[in-house]
């Protein structure tokens, strides 16, 4: 026990600035909770979901970064007595400032597009047709990289992102855009 608390003390103590032209890869997964926002007549609720997928950070320096990837983002909302589904690959283009005296903690904000790979209403079925294929909007987040090691780190962080395009294809004169917000734990590794 003594060890593990040692360990536990010591741990965010190692660290590694990264440096310009340093490249980290990671993977990572989380829980989030979306909902819509716009026309809210409709009583939506917040639905819980999953988010797994790559990143990639390119350092410009040790403070900024450009952070990107692939993630598994699944969104939608609960509504009167249905849950409606949207799964969609989210690749975030992510500005990252690092702060704090080891460079450990971090900001990021920025653009992202949500490509829709499935749109399911439990009541009315497959709704992929008459859902925009292509989600554009605004996130930012802030985390912190714990150093196991030189070259890995385990993440913890908060993201939240919203839509800027309306999610019914076909509008039928009402508004309804993705909003989400995620935790998310993983590991970054520095392929030195």
């Amino acid at each position: 026990m003594r060890r593990l608390l040692l360990l536990l003390v010591l741990l965010p103590l190692t660290t590694k600035a990264q440096e310009k032209g340093e490249f980290e890869i990671g993977i990572g997964a989380g829980i989030n909770f979306s909902d819509f926002y716009g026309d809210t007549s409709f009583g939506y609720r917040t639905r819980t979901a999953f988010q797994a997928g790559v990143l990639g950070e390119y350092y410009f320096s040790d403070r900024w970064g450009l952070k990107s990837g692939f993630v598994y983002d699944s969104k939608g909302a609960d509504g009167s007595g249905n849950e409606i589904k949207l799964d969609y690959l989210f690749i975030p283009i992510y500005a990252n400032w690092h702060f704090g005296r080891t460079r450990n903690w971090y900001l990021n904000f920025g653009p992202h597009v949500d490509i829709l790979v499935s749109a399911e209403d439990e009541i009315a079925g497959d709704l992929k047709d008459d859902t925009s294929s292509v989600d554009i909007g605004l996130g930012v987040g802030i985390g912190h990289k714990f150093r196991v090691s030189e070259n890995t780190a385990i993440f913890i962080e908060y993201q939240g992102a919203g839509g800027l395009i309306n999610v019914p294809s076909n509008d039928g004169g009402f508004e309804l855009l993705n909003t989400r917000a995620a935790f998310n734990v993983g590991v970054v590794f520095s392929p030195k």
